[in-house]
């Protein structure tokens, strides 16, 4: 059978009408929100209370209407690093200084890929994965490489504008550019001709779009604050490199991104390294591909050492927003459409576009059950005080082990074998294969 036929809809038809809590539930959707009916209060009280290790950590950052979430909890590490040397109760760094330069990176990584690229077939898998453009999204690895590149700089020396809370007009006009941009180069290449002049070019006009929108980022500034003993402090003149090396002073080369990706073109217990649109021209993303155990394991030392996780999760799957819960037992959206299952093996999940590395956020806290196995896990979201529990959300043991695909574990915290596997030859991938 390959049509939709008149006798088989009449079938369909007839097992509804048969089916009386089926339009028991048509009836409670046609009036409400489809999550407040999944959602199982008792199933998520379960969640609720004290952690057995938890993390302290300085309030809820918003990323607003943006896709800045792996910029964010990066920054909410090194922030803390920053109030505990000078005593702060609470600090923030700017997310719209490094995102301008983020999204300039990205713009030369772009146009980079265009004329390293520009004689493979326009319409081949290479080329169109390019053209897709910039995004706000990206990776630990991406985060490290601006960092360092570029320092950081206190939030009241580099605060948010509208635009930079707010970015999809700007990014789709961008992307606009980026891809006129993208023919001209392609162009000038298969003709022969040096296309690095014009390329400079493009980046002053996409330099100066984001000054427009963003504000210009700063060079040199002024860091004045008070202590929680009101003692007052100021330097002068300190450049964003200057401040990361003196008030953050952490190697980010000492953490290490940890991939669970069980799929067939990731091996466990391996590097893997792709190059994306993500990166900077000439900078990879690698990870190490472990089995779930053991990012699990490296997810509780790390806690125990008194420093959050930074993850990457599915963040549309099994959530209740205003609850702050992610959880299969707790938000049962296939049961409140008839009872279907959407269960698949973890990587099948990922090979069949099921599931992906969405969001990122800080775990700061995990609860043993009686057995000493991790059963729930607090995290630091960025998306304001105004959804979960003031800001912070609880997950379940199987929402981690399913939905959880990337923590990123300072070195010391890696077993000898796990150290041996980053001196590794790294599996190559491409970056369109790659499952986040």
């Amino acid at each position: 059978m390959k049509e939709m036929t008149p006798e088989l809809l009449a079938r369909f038809r007839q097992a509804y009408a048969q089916d009386e809590s089926a339009r028991t539930l048509q009836a409670a959707l046609a009036k409400t929100d489809m999550t407040a009916l999944s959602y199982l209060p008792t199933a998520g009280a379960r969640l609720k209370g004290a952690f057995s290790v938890e993390v302290k950590t300085r309030g809820i950052t918003a990323q607003e209407q943006s896709g800045r979430c792996w910029l964010f909890a990066a920054l909410n590490i090194l922030r803390e690093k920053v109030a505990e040397k000078c005593g702060l109760e609470d600090f923030e760094l700017s997310q719209n200084f490094l995102s301008f330069y983020d999204k300039l990176e990205k713009a030369n990584n772009v146009l980079e890929m265009v004329i390293a690229h520009a004689h493979e077939p326009l319409k081949g898998q290479q080329m169109q994965y390019i053209l897709w453009g910039i995004t706000d999204g990206g990776y630990w690895c991406a985060a490290a490489d601006l960092i360092e590149k570029y320092g950081v700089v206190p939030k009241q020396v580099q605060p948010e504008s509208y635009q930079s809370g707010h970015t999809a007009q700007f990014l789709a006009t961008v992307n606009r550019l980026i891809r006129k941009d993208a023919r001209e180069l392609r162009e000038l290449v298969l003709a022969g001709q040096d296309p690095y002049p014009r390329k400079q070019e493009m980046l002053q006009e996409i330099y100066k779009a984001e000054c427009i929108a963003f504000g210009e980022p700063v060079t040199e500034f002024d860091f004045a604050y008070q202590d929680k003993d009101k003692k007052f402090h100021e330097e002068r003149h300190l450049s964003p490199r200057a401040f990361y090396e003196k008030y953050v002073g952490v190697s980010l080369r000492d953490y290490i991104p940890v991939i669970n990706e069980p799929t067939e073109q990731n091996p466990l217990n391996r590097l893997i390294q792709f190059h994306g649109v993500e990166n900077m021209a000439g900078r990879d993303m690698k990870a190490l591909n472990l089995p779930q155990e053991a990012m699990e394991d490296l997810c509780v030392k790390q806690l125990q050492a008194g420093d959050p996780v930074w993850i990457a999760c599915d963040a549309g799957a099994f959530i209740a927003r205003k609850e702050g819960v992610w959880d299969p037992q707790s938000v049962r959206n296939e049961a409140l459409l008839g009872g279907f299952s959407t269960e698949m093996p973890k990587g099948r999940r990922l090979e069949y576009n099921s599931s992906s590395a969405s969001h990122a956020v800080l775990l700061t806290g995990v609860h043993f059950d009686g057995m000493g196995k991790p059963d729930r896990w607090k995290i630091e979201n960025s998306w304001g005080k105004d959804v979960g529990s003031s800001g912070y959300f609880v997950c379940s043991e199987p929402y981690f082990r399913d939905y959880v695909y990337e923590a990123v574990i300072h070195r010391s915290h890696l077993t000898p074998q796990q150290l041996a596997l980053l001196e590794s030859e790294p599996v190559l991938i491409n970056a369109w294969d790659e499952d986040h």
